[in-house]
């Protein structure tokens, strides 16, 4: 059955999510949630939601999809066991190798592997479903024609609504590093969504220059659904039920074979960035950037007359009390407005803003739309009820296979005996969940006595009682069987990253072409020293094929991985892996599993030297100065203007407090361009003892004196213009 997933970050969205037709929802505990800002579940809440949600037939699922640091595993691990005994219908993960771990120990537990995992490949889904995945959740950036190919290897499930990271899925460290909040951790402050600003001609002016629209696939659900796409995942865990209700409304009309224009509009009244984008499964379109425009646009519903001070909006929208609007000027944000009244064609407008003739009125608050969609009815599940109430005798009620007695014997009336119909009148109320009641049976038996407190009692500990054997059917309790592996050994390597090694000395050379379909610069192949080949963690199969080429044909090493399908990658070439800081290794029981693989692997580039330590060994590598990488932008920020780019290798994106981020260009296997993000800041440091000192020059410009001081902090802070010690001293939140 075809899925529409939706995301509750509180359980008033999860109802409402349930009684407009999701088959399915998401949420987060209270911990180990990607989507830390929500409001997320507690036991309590999260135990009401799984009765009310498997009564009206819809599946739960609990993301705990943030990487988990060492000190953090024992409360990770006891807390997925306590909710899979509660009956979630899944746990959703992004650490993989954690994942493969917790399989082994569980093989029970149901595993959905995270977007954050950064599955975009068919290597990738293979080893998914090889380490105890039953379903995918692919990186927003698949293309249609892999996520064909994925769909047929395991289950599928694809973003179609909602906001996009403007980073490749599950590496962005932009929030980390620019304000010490994780978005791997579930705590991004989205410093994407800031204004910036490009050394690129027609990019001068400040703007949305990382902010992207949000995602409405629509009717092309349909080329998601031939290519074998089970689950339709709407964004959304940080905003509110309005929202929910409506996208959820919307994609059902769609999966119904009944599209609503009606639904699309109110769906953009709800949320709606940048007039929405299809998103890069059908290829980047106009819409994808949202330069000029940032948060909640709406709809547009009419332009701004100015007349005797006043502004009126000729518009055939009935707008009302508690109506807000958005203000555009030639595509740009002017301001907001509030509904002031009525006039003969329309409406009029109150703002502090300095309104002109032509503006654009988008309305992005309607509070008839807003009552509206939250409006539903949960398919009902269907009770049919035996019950007895004799003298002498506790009262018993059976139903769907499940009894239950009450606590108390029953006792003779001496007045008003209780009725048939006022036991029926009782059971009828089902308390708000989603329960359609039957009566078989009801047995009356003597002038019985129930005080009306006790009987509601009854009723409440029977449903109850029914929703948790609906929920937690056949799951007995798991009991703790890990125990933290324990590594040894030192690594007092060097390896370097770049993109030119002239005049660079190093143990282990990690080559990362500007150009793909280029040959590999003679320099590198002279190098005396391991030579691995840098495997980008966003790539197709073209991309694969022509890294198997350069490999063999030059007689390299191995790969430089950012992201786990380079396990199955190197395999099939039969060449050695080095691990890169994309496998976010937090802790040693990931390590654990991938250790054998690996020739060498990088700890996560987020944890403080305390929590590297439980990760060193004489594979370790720790990323101890030079350029940090924010993000991959598997897109051009340049809207693929390509007839007036002057394809330069380096960008400069500087944001309103003159921080300058350097952007690196290259190309891929495709002849198509993509590009990184680089911190402000270069690295600096000696890295931790015991542990190989991984250092990236990919856009410093004398690479050599980069190299040259590894071992020297100060004569680092010489050859870097600004320069930070990263995480190694106190790590992320």
């Amino acid at each position: 059955m075809l899925e529409i997933l939706a995301p509750s970050g509180n359980e008033e969205c999860a109802e409402v999510a349930i009684a407009c037709g999701a088959n399915a929802i998401y949420l987060g505990y209270t911990a180990f949630s990607a989507r830390d800002g929500a409001t997320n579940f507690d036991e309590a809440a999260l135990q009401r939601i799984l009765q009310k949600a498997h009564f009206a037939g819809v599946k739960v699922y609990v993301a705990m999809n943030t990487v988990v640091k060492t000190a953090e595993l024992d409360g990770f691990l006891t807390t997925l066991l306590n909710l899979w005994a509660m009956g979630v219908d899944a746990i959703i993960l992004q650490d993989m190798l954690l994942g493969k771990y917790i399989h082994k120990l569980y093989p029970q537990i149901v595993l959905h592997l995270s977007t954050q995992a950064g599955i975009c490949t068919e290597q990738g889904a293979k080893l998914g479903k090889e380490y105890g995945f039953s379903r995918v959740i692919l990186a927003r950036e698949t293309p249609l024609a892999e996520i064909e190919k994925i769909a047929k290897i395991v289950e599928t499930e694809v973003f179609v609504q909602g906001a996009l990271c403007t980073a490749y899925s599950g590496q962005c460290y932009f929030s980390s590093f620019v304000g010490g909040n994780s978005g791997n951790r579930g705590r991004c402050k989205q410093p994407c969504r800031k204004k910036y600003t490009y050394n690129r001609g027609g990019f001068e002016e400040y703007a949305y220059a990382l902010s992207l629209s949000d995602l409405c696939v629509g009717e092309e659900i349909t080329k998601l659904i031939a290519a074998g796409v089970v689950s339709f995942k709407i964004e959304g865990r940080m905003r509110r039920k309005e929202y929910v209700g409506a996208a959820v409304r919307y994609y059902r009309h769609i999966l119904d074979g009944e599209p609503s224009q009606a639904a699309f509009s109110d769906l953009k009244r709800t949320y709606n960035r940048g007039n929405y984008t299809k998103g890069l499964a059908f290829g980047q379109d106009k819409r994808f950037l949202s330069r000029s425009v940032q948060g909640h646009l709406g709809e547009k519903v009419g332009v701004v007359k100015v007349e005797k001070g006043r502004y009126l909006v000729e518009s055939r929208f009935s707008a009302k009390q508690g109506d807000a609007f958005k203000i555009l000027r030639d595509g740009k944000e002017v301001g907001g407005a509030a509904y002031a009244g009525n006039y003969a064609r329309g409406f009029i407008l109150f703002t502090r803003e300095r309104l002109k003739n032509g503006d654009s009125v988008f309305i992005t608050t309607d509070t008839d739309v807003n009552a509206r969609v939250v409006q539903g009815k949960a398919k009902p599940y269907a009770v049919r009820l035996r019950l007895r109430f004799a003298e002498g005798e506790r009262a018993q009620v059976i139903g769907n296979g499940f009894s239950l007695l009450s606590e108390n014997v029953l006792q003779s009336a001496t007045t008003s005996p209780l009725t048939k119909a006022d036991i029926q009148a009782n059971f009828l109320k089902t308390d708000g969940l989603p329960v359609e009641v039957f009566f078989d049976e009801v047995e009356v038996i003597g002038n019985v006595f129930m005080p009306k407190s006790a009987l509601n009692a009854f009723r409440r500990a029977f449903y109850e009682a029914l929703g948790n054997r609906l929920a937690s059917e056949d799951r007995s309790p798991l009991s703790r069987t890990w125990e933290e592996p324990f590594f040894n050994g030192k690594n007092n390597r060097i390896a370097v990253i770049s993109n030119d090694f002239t005049g660079i000395a190093c143990d282990v050379g990690i080559y990362k072409p500007n150009d793909y379909t280029a040959p590999i610069d003679p320099e590198f192949l002279t190098l005396k020293a391991e030579k691995y080949l840098y495997l980008p963690p966003f790539h197709t199969e073209k991309d694969v094929l022509r890294i198997q080429e350069l490999i063999k044909e030059n007689h390299l090493d191995g790969i430089y991985a950012e992201n786990y399908d380079g396990i199955v990658i190197a395999d099939s070439i039969g060449c050695r892996l080095f691990a890169g800081t994309g496998f976010n290794l937090t802790n040693p029981l990931a390590l654990s599993q991938l250790f054998s693989l690996v020739s060498y692997y990088a700890v996560s580039k987020e944890l403080s030297e305390a929590e590297m330590r439980p990760l060193i060994s004489e594979k370790a590598f720790i990323l101890s100065s030079g350029d940090v990488k924010l993000m991959d932008l598997c897109y051009c920020p340049f809207g693929k203007t390509c007839f007036q780019c002057d394809k330069k290798e380096t960008y400069r994106l500087t944001d309103e407090n003159g921080r300058a981020f350097p952007v690196r260009r290259y190309v891929a296997a495709d002849s198509s361009c993509r590009f990184e993000v680089y911190n402000c800041a270069s690295l600096i440091g000696k890295g931790v003892s015991g542990a190989g000192q991984l250092l990236d020059v990919s856009v410093q410009e004398d690479k050599p004196s980069a190299v040259g001081v590894i071992h020297n902090e100060q004569q680092q802070k010489q050859v870097y213009s600004s320069y930070t010690a990263g995480h190694i001293k106190n790590g992320v939140i």
